[in-house]
């Protein structure tokens, strides 16, 4: 018998619960063997202890094969964007995709944003010089760079993708951007069988919502890369649909796009598409990629007839929706 994955579990707030109750539905349905264990961490967490991300947690983390987070409100810097570090989670993937059955701009997209995670201005480091004049360091690394640009161009030739975009704006960065952009160079070089084109961000936030379809993998830096994201969202139907997975050498950590969506949390109406699609990036993790597919295929099937929450025109809760994907999976198994 197969010894069942550790994983923790961090619903957070907001909607986090609801979704991740039902992503664990879903994964429970697949049959591989998992122990899940859920800690707190969030606002409601820093409400009620002190800490947004208690010590206990933050183990549990570490000891973990992989980590399910649902989602944090105020206190995502202390949570989300720790846990990330803690983690050495250096890699964050996002794949956007259209949905049949989704009313959307462009329904031919089919994208995946690998977004570097360590730094960039999200290393938090700001300083106030005098009052009124504050200042935000953008740090870029050699090393940092080079490590996000091989983990694009392999996962491109792993995902069977042809092609790699970096994203930058050296043109004005020209230090901190020129070395990321000099790194993604003389790593394409190591990937002569996959193509490789450069663009300026501005440039490409403008391709993407007048032709998607020009991008397989875009690799970029931490800031860009989470809003390049979030603009991809936008074209196929919003950040209900958009998982994303953080991923290091030793460590994971799988999370919806979405936010806490407070106006609707508790009310059994949140989407639980990308924490599903979250579970199936789990799966494929841990390498059964058998039991993804059938994840992947029954959440296709299901919004393809409608069986879908509210926000996507169907009428069914966050639960029933799991509910819906987990009779899909058994009827093609």
């Amino acid at each position: 018998m197969n010894s069942a994955y550790p994983i923790a579990v961090i619903p957070g707030d907001g909607i986090g619960p609801e979704v991740v109750a039902a992503e664990l539905k879903v994964l429970e349905a697949t049959g591989v063997p998992f122990e899940f264990t859920t800690y707190p961490a969030g606002d409601t967490c820093e409400a009620e202890t002190g800490r947004a991300l208690p010590e206990e947690t933050l183990q549990a983390a570490l000891a973990s094969k992989a980590v399910i987070f649902g989602a944090a409100g105020n206190t995502a810097a202390d949570v989300i964007l720790r846990l990330r570090v803690e983690l050495g989670a250096f890699a964050n993937v996002r794949p956007t995709r259209a949905f049949p059955g989704v009313a959307c701009l462009f329904p031919q997209t089919d994208l995946v944003i690998v977004r570097e995670n360590s730094e960039c201005l999200y290393a938090g480091i700001e300083n106030t010089i005098v009052p009124g004049v504050v200042t935000a360091t953008r740090v870029i690394t050699e090393r940092a760079s080079y490590r996000i640009a091989r983990y694009a161009f392999q996962y491109a030739r792993d995902n069977r993708r042809s092609k790699v975009t970096t994203v930058h704006k050296a043109n004005v960065l020209r230090k901190s951007d020129g070395l990321f952009l000099r790194c993604c160079r003389q790593v394409a070089d190591e990937f002569s069988d996959l193509a490789f084109e450069e663009g300026l961000v501005d440039s490409v936030a403008m391709r993407m919502v007048l032709s998607p379809e020009d991008f397989d993998v875009i690799v970029t830096t931490n800031l860009f890369g989470d809003i390049l994201s979030d603009l991809a969202a936008g074209l196929v139907g919003g950040l209900g649909l958009c998982p994303s997975a953080n991923l290091g050498d030793h460590h994971a950590l799988f999370e919806p796009v979405h936010g806490t969506a407070p106006r609707i949390a508790g009310k059994g109406l949140a989407n639980p598409a990308a924490a599903i699609m979250c579970g199936a990036m789990l799966l494929r993790y841990l390498g059964r990629i058998e039991a993804a597919d059938s994840v992947d295929k029954a959440l296709v099937r299901c919004i393809e007839k409608g069986r879908t929450t509210y926000d996507l025109g169907g009428g069914l809760s966050t639960m029933e929706m799991a509910e819906h994907v987990v009779r899909e999976m058994q009827r093609s198994s």
